[in-house]
């Protein structure tokens, strides 16, 4: 039997402590299946700073879910054991250092068998936790929702920033080239060299701008299609939403899609080998009335709700 939130006919919402969903913590549990932890960093970001708040933000918003997802008729939280696993802690001042002890701790916490949905922290992240999925699984079909490409080589010569993660994945043979694809691009780059290195990258791309022309079912197909039955890793930029969605971010961009079209498309995912998340660049200083931190803490539960049948 899972243990699952705390009852809020007993205990109300706005009391208790604040882990994602009110789910119980890893150090009360003997063991877990799935675990939410937090990396609270943001040394690689080139904007606006404040997404090391991300992770205490999201769990504050995620008071208000509940345990069972009428969209995909699942009870996420009873069909397998979720705990929330805390927040690490790594070097604000050595980003190389803060890579390193990201990847070793994710590589503890996973084990051999526990699913991992991560709350950033900026995108730097992403490469860590990339690596540790391809040591047990190989090239990994990424999923990456976001407004920017983020496969730019370097900033000011750094080559480990958020604008970086999956050129660097990318380079080291991580990812699956033949299955992997960005989800709402948009907004002006540098040059035209930049799609054209991430299609060389191995990422194909669905931009902002098609969702104003397709149906929500047609991109969906898409996005399986490109996928196809390979390992899957869900990294979503929470500015993947529009800043009318999600303003409490580091790198905003006017265009993006609704809250109600991203969680669409996690719902469409159901039935493929989802192996891991992230939910990245949420940054509450800029956040109103906890619009980004709710939208974040929808994206993990509906995450959690299509992770495969045989890890439940």
């Amino acid at each position: 039997m899972t243990v699952g939130p705390v009852d809020a006919t007993r205990v109300p919402r706005y009391a208790g402590e604040a882990t994602f969903a009110r789910l119980p913590r890893l150090s009360d549990l003997s063991d877990a299946d799935a675990l939410v932890w937090g990396i609270p960093f943001d040394a690689g970001v080139s904007y606006r700073p404040g997404a090391r708040f991300g992770p205490t933000h999201v769990r504050q918003s995620s008071r208000l879910l509940r345990p069972y997802n009428p969209a995909l008729d699942v009870e996420p939280f009873a069909t397998r054991q979720v705990a929330d696993a805390g927040d690490i802690g790594v070097n604000p001042f050595d980003l190389a250092e803060a890579v390193a002890t990201i990847e070793a701790a994710a590589a503890e916490l996973s084990g051999t068998r526990r699913t991992l949905l991560t709350i950033g922290g900026d995108h730097t992240i992403a490469l860590p936790l990339l690596r540790v999925q391809h040591r047990r699984h190989g090239p990994i079909a990424v999923l990456h929702f976001d407004a920017h490409l983020d496969t730019w080589d370097t900033y000011f010569g750094a080559a480990y920033t958020h604008g970086t993660p999956f050129r660097r994945a990318s380079e080291e043979g991580l990812i699956d080239t033949a299955h992997s694809v960005h989800v709402g691009i948009r907004g002006p780059l540098y040059s035209r060299l930049d799609l054209d290195e991430s299609e060389q990258l191995g990422f194909t791309a669905v931009h902002a701008r098609d969702f104003a022309r397709s149906p929500i079912d047609d991109i969906i197909n898409r996005v399986r299609a490109r996928l196809g039955d390979r390992p899957v890793y869900v990294s979503v930029d929470i500015d993947v939403l529009d800043p009318g969605f999600a303003p409490g971010t580091g790198t905003p961009e006017a265009g993006g899609l609704s809250s109600r079209e991203l969680l669409e498309i996690l719902r469409g995912l159901r039935g493929l080998n989802v192996i891991g998340a992230d939910v990245v660049e949420v940054a509450p200083a800029y956040d109103h009335a906890e619009i980004t931190g709710i939208a974040a803490a929808h994206v993990l539960y509906e995450l959690l709700s299509v992770l495969p049948e045989e890890r439940r």
